[in-house]
């Protein structure tokens, strides 16, 4: 896996995760909704992590910068 995310796009990914899990923690959110926002924000978490999100393949998004050879 070649990496396919810049810095501001994970350090992003990271902010909304944590007021995601803020708010399934603070039971701000609950039901369905505090699940699903929960599954999101364990996504964003480890493709920031990898610092590879497999949905920017089929469109050749890439928010990371080349290296110069």
């Amino acid at each position: 896996m070649k990496k396919n995310m810049g810095t501001a796009d994970r350090i992003i990914r990271i902010i909304l995760a944590v007021v995601m899990i803020g708010l399934f923690l603070t039971d701000a959110i609950t039901g369905t909704w505090a699940y699903v926002l929960m599954a999101a924000a364990i996504i964003f978490l480890l493709t920031s992590v990898i610092s590879f999100c497999p949905l920017y393949l089929p469109f050749g998004i890439k928010t990371c910068k080349e290296k110069q050879s």
